[in-house]
């Protein structure tokens, strides 16, 4: 008896592939991409390995950003020939800061469907081990490289119409640079969520506040190793505390007892005493 996917002809589909672990692959993934007649693919190497991994000898071809018009051609000459044709990417959901997005258009304009295979992506699964109470996020993807570009998006993301959690892709040579602008442009008490190599085995989840995350990547170079998604959470409620203000009441956090470097902290700098105390919780890492 034939499988619902397998009786579809002509079809695209788009198949979220593992993000480092093999296993993170949905069986209803695996069945298609035993049925289809050809793999679109970043990397032929990169997902021939998938591929061989389960046993699944469909023909790959390449569509990344460099050939994305021509393999769309392509892609759309197979379909238009019976052929059903899957599409994925080197790691997660193909279209999200990966190629994909123009080839899906292209079908779609040429009449034949595309029917996405939900699972593994990097933006949902740091999301989901963040810990931010935050009822909206933001999904930014890559920063530009060049650093006056960067800090001018990074500026514009500050004033948003609803408050959001922001979510960045960032390469390991590039991490420091993004870090240290979003700690200089954003409001200095947001938390700052780093998840580099997820389902891999260097993974790693940390969360701290914005303000301290340059020291905490310069601490440990094993930390600006690996492919990062970064989160920021949404900025504070009400009066926001500056720079200077948030160092001054760490240091008097360093002297003194939580309560009293509030007050202390407050009449120095005029800033809202309800404001710094939950500052100062946060910087104490106790629980509010």
């Amino acid at each position: 008896m034939k499988t619902a996917e397998e009786v579809k002809t002509s079809a695209l589909y788009v198949v979220a592939t593992p993000l480092g672990n093999l296993g993170d692959i949905t069986l209803r993934a695996l069945e298609v991409l035993r049925s289809v007649d050809a793999v679109a693919c970043e990397d032929t190497r990169h997902t021939r390995r998938l591929l061989d991994h389960h046993g699944i000898r469909a023909a790959a071809f390449a569509l990344h950003e460099h050939n994305e018009a021509a393999a769309s051609q392509k892609l759309i000459g197979l379909l238009s020939d019976g052929k059903r044709v899957a599409l994925v990417s080197d790691a997660g959901t193909p279209g999200i800061s990966d190629p994909g997005a123009r080839a899906v258009a292209a079908v779609r304009t040429a009449g034949f469907p595309v029917i996405p295979l939900p699972g593994a992506n990097a933006a949902v699964t740091a999301l989901s081990a963040a810990g931010l109470a935050d009822a909206h996020f933001l999904f930014v993807g890559f920063l530009p490289s060049k650093a006056a570009a960067r800090r001018q998006e990074i500026a514009s993301l500050k004033t948003l119409p609803i408050p959001a959690a922001l979510v960045f892709y960032e390469a390991p040579h590039r991490v420091v640079e993004t870090v240290a602008d979003l700690a200089a442009l954003l409001e200095p008490q947001r938390t700052l969520v780093v998840a580099r190599e997820l389902t891999k085995l260097f993974e790693q989840i940390a969360a701290m506040p914005l303000i301290d995350a340059p020291a905490w990547l310069a601490a440990d170079a094993n930390r600006q190793r690996g492919e990062f998604v970064l989160i920021v959470s949404a900025p504070p409620a009400g009066d926001a505390i500056d720079a200077g203000v948030l160092r001054t009441l760490q240091l008097l956090l360093n002297e003194l007892p939580l309560k009293q470097a509030v007050k202390l902290a407050a009449e120095i700098s005029g800033a809202p005493k309800n404001a710094l105390y939950e500052q100062a919780l946060m910087l104490k890492g106790k629980d509010q």
